[in-house]
């Protein structure tokens, strides 16, 4: 394996236009703008992203066939946002079944709070290898390229670029490389970033299986079960087949999958009967490890999605929050490829990110602990099942866990500042088309306020109707509130800090 020492300085000068640009002399030209390795949801996200703004994206994905693990994810709110934002949500409905948004935490029963500030107020279901397919085909439409079956194993940099070593010898050279190739990163690794945290104590074996008895017959025995441990589950899915889940006996090797007659002896051990199961479509294992990145960036190489973070599924945020980590960066990067971020607009997103999944292990540890069958446990849980009732409790943990609640800490101003909008009605049309094209925005309730000098970054859009807590705001292309207020002045100061120098 070939690795030699990486920067640990990031660059903080803007590199030049892409289309063109040469390398310094004794340098080997860029192959492309951007590496990104690992075309899971993050990756094939943050190269859809990347296009938005013409910046050359090569997808690398060491796996050459898609999963065949037809593992049901959750879209929660922000998510689903995120793609009406980019209009890709018509396309994922019809694929995916909503159900309220509601009951997340530690999956406690609770109605959905009244009132939640989105337009989607619900969860959509759907086929994971669905949402990796289409968000693929989305960005190798916009122009991303993705090669299947190229493993990455070495990593240099400099402060031009970054370059990649495959398993076959073959080494191409990009701007900046991005790691989003999971939870066993290779690029994480071979930076040297450490990941503490901790390790699996509890296992899980999922899988999707035939079953010898009918629906009826199932629902009957897990109503006479009584109480269970929490995460068993067997889940109907039609013509004979079921979603499994249910505790493994102990923790083993992830990387192995489990056999049939192991889940087949769990059911019994959790269930007193296997139900007949056979026939496995896929299993896998998973486990509640927790873990964080102590760096998001190294020079050129960043970390994204599971390869900065991973925690146990409960909550259902691991996907959304890499989707969510895509679009945080995506524009950002591609301002720095393209020439005119400021100094330490690449920064922001550690900086906004990583105390996003902070407070995501945190609650997965929580709800974790609730989980547990221990009596301190279950008091626990008994008590904040009383506290879900009121609705400010639930309205908070629902916030949480669906990613609507997060404010960026972008300094002293107004409640707006840092928060994301909602998919507001406008004079013409909704907000989240105005964003389509992962360009800033200013909407203006004044007719006073312009971007005269960013036109070419953010647009203006002047509309006295829309209801708007604020004269104006300036939107960051990820859809969050970058400045409010009505001077011109001070809005152009923060359209410098957010959107680089005017073009002259």
């Amino acid at each position: 394996m070939h690795q030699s020492p990486l920067a640990t300085t990031p660059p903080t000068a803007a590199v030049g236009p892409a289309p063109g640009f040469p390398a310094p002399a004794g340098r080997p030209p860029h192959d492309t703008d951007v590496i990104i390795v690992g075309c899971g949801p993050t990756g094939a996200m943050l190269a859809a992203e990347l296009r938005l703004h013409d910046v050359r994206v090569l997808v690398l994905e060491r796996e050459t066939e898609p999963t065949s693990m037809v593992r049901i994810v959750g879209l929660h709110v922000r998510s689903i946002e995120l793609m009406a934002m980019r209009g890709l949500l018509d396309r994922l409905h019809e694929h995916g079944r909503r159900r309220p948004a509601a009951g997340f935490f530690a999956a406690i029963a609770a109605p959905p709070p009244p009132g939640l500030d989105t337009a989607h107020p619900y969860l959509l279901g759907i086929p994971q290898p669905v949402v990796v397919r289409l968000l693929e085909e989305h960005a190798t439409d916009l122009g991303a390229q993705v090669r299947h079956g190229t493993p990455v194993v070495g990593l240099d940099q400099d402060d031009d670029g970054v370059t990649a070593t495959l398993a076959d010898g073959h080494r191409l050279r990009a701007r900046y490389l991005v790691g989003c190739d999971g939870g066993r990163s290779t690029v994480r690794k071979l930076l040297g970033v450490a990941f503490p945290g901790e390790p699996t104590r509890n296992e899980t074996l999922m899988g999707e299986v035939a079953v010898g008895r009918s629906p009826e017959e199932i629902a009957a025995t897990l109503a006479g079960l009584g109480e269970v441990d929490r995460r068993f589950s067997l889940t109907p899915f039609g013509g004979g087949s079921c979603r499994v889940v249910v505790p493994a006996a102990g923790v083993t090797d992830r990387a192995v999958p489990p056999t049939i007659d192991e889940v087949r002896q769990q059911l019994r051990a959790v269930a007193g009967t296997d139900f007949g199961v056979h026939s496995p479509r896929w299993l896998s294992r998973f486990g509640d490890a927790t873990r964080l990145a102590d760096a998001y960036r190294v020079g050129r190489v960043l970390l994204a999605g599971d390869a900065a973070h991973i925690h146990p599924p409960i909550g259902g945020q691991g996907l959304n929050l890499g989707i969510q980590d895509a679009v945080n960066l995506g524009w950002k990067l591609a301002a720095q490829v393209r020439g005119w971020a400021p100094a330490t607009l690449l920064d922001t997103y550690q900086d906004e990110r990583r105390p996003v999944a902070v407070d995501v292990l945190d609650n997965t540890r929580a709800q974790t602990e609730l989980l547990s069958d221990g009596p301190g446990a279950r008091a626990v849980r008994r008590l904040l099942t009383e506290l879900v009732a009121f609705d400010a409790v639930n309205r908070h943990l629902t916030e949480k866990i669906t990613a609507i609640g997060v404010r960026y800490d972008l300094g002293p101003g107004p409640d707006l500042l840092g928060r994301r909008l909602r998919d507001l009605d406008l004079r013409r049309g909704r907000l989240y088309d105005r964003l389509r094209h992962g360009r800033g925005l200013l909407l203006d309730r004044t007719g006073r306020l312009g971007v005269a000098g960013w036109t070419d970054r953010v647009d203006h859009l002047t509309d006295p109707t829309v209801d708007l807590a604020a004269p104006g705001v300036l939107l960051r292309p990820d859809g969050h509130v970058a400045w409010a207020g009505d001077d011109q002045q001070d809005l152009d100061g923060h359209l410098t800090r957010w959107f680089g120098r005017p073009a002259t």
